[in-house]
């Protein structure tokens, strides 16, 4: 079976190298242009457990249905959701199939001067090279890697912020609004998932 550009969906040349991921020069420089304008994790965009979501928050299917957390018939790949003007944004389903998992770091973050709270900036730190984004409010954080969690969890803090863990049955509304320098891969975060839900 012939592999295909994954810029341009069209068949690699015959002599094309093993690794080469685009058929040409041109479209090489096209799909770097193009990850640069979108900096979500491959792992996310290459499964097919992608939504729509209202400015309520709940997840829509690419034609405007209401889409489930928990049924896959109501989720498709990004490439259809992303193309879908359904709503106001993106959702990402969580699911038991594998390991990703999201931190849900609510009010952490001062969005007009990017300050983060020296609670959520450790949390940030444990997390290592995980790619980080900003929530739709603009004053939270969503941290996603690797790690078991299959209860979600709510962590209340005492200055009465929170830590939300979750890993299956949720879907999370997704903004492609890196934090910082964060990259765009999910690493494991056990040991910092663990150290929380202790």
């Amino acid at each position: 079976m012939n592999r295909m550009c994954e810029h341009c969906e069209e068949a690699m040349p015959i002599m094309d190298r093993a690794h080469a991921k685009t058929c040409s020069p041109r479209c090489r420089k096209a799909l770097s242009r193009a990850k640069a304008r979108n900096p979500l994790p491959d792992e996310l965009t290459t499964r097919d457990r992608w939504v729509r979501r209202s400015a309520a928050k709940v997840p829509l299917t690419t034609v405007g249905m209401v889409a489930s957390s928990t049924d896959p018939r109501t989720w498709s790949t990004y490439k259809d959701a992303a193309a879908s003007a359904v709503g106001v944004g993106l959702g990402f389903v969580l699911s038991d199939e594998d390991d990703v998992v999201c931190l849900d770091l609510d009010q952490c973050l001062n969005p007009l001067i990017g300050r983060l709270a020296p609670w959520a900036a450790a949390i940030v730190r444990d997390a290592g090279a995980a790619y980080v984004e900003v929530s739709p409010s603009g004053d939270g954080l969503r941290i996603w890697g690797r790690a078991t969690v299959r209860q979600g969890r709510k962590l209340r803090r005492p200055d009465g912020t929170a830590v939300e863990i979750y890993g299956t049955g949720r879907y999370i509304a997704m903004t492609g609004r890196r934090h910082g320098s964060s990259p765009s891969i999910l690493a494991d975060v056990s040991t910092l998932v663990s150290s929380l839900m202790a």
